[in-house]
């Protein structure tokens, strides 16, 4: 779990670098929709590397592998999606828009199996 929680050290601060320059530094520079992909892009991966930190502090009091399994997934998830909405903005290269539904999915199976807790709690 250390490389973990070292990852979502580095998220949260990119998260934030990244939400600070698309309102700040790049408000100038890039036109609305640029703007919107960017600010998409800080808010998921702010919002699950905070769900991850959550995740990881359970896990420390009640080690599971489906919390685990999830925080792999949101990682990934994360590094797709939103990686490939920050680089697609600053280089339109037109191949990354087919990671970014990759991380979607990875968001959605990562939740998906969070539900494994509840289910296998009963």
């Amino acid at each position: 779990m250390k490389k973990i929680w070292i990852f979502i050290g580095l998220s949260g601060a990119l998260a934030v670098v990244a939400g600070a320059m698309s309102a700040h530094l790049l408000a100038d520079m890039l036109n609305t929709k640029e703007l919107a992909r960017i600010q998409t892009a800080a808010t998921y991966q702010m919002y699950h590397t905070i769900v991850m930190a959550a995740l990881c502090v359970y896990y420390q009091f009640k080690p599971s592998p489906i919390i685990k399994l999830s925080c792999i997934l949101f990682t990934l998830a994360i590094v797709l999606f939103s990686g490939s909405l920050y680089l697609y903005t600053a280089t339109y290269y037109h191949p990354l828009v087919f990671l970014t539904p990759m991380g979607g999915l990875l968001f959605i199976v990562g939740w998906v199996n969070l539900t494994r807790l509840a289910i296998d709690k009963f």
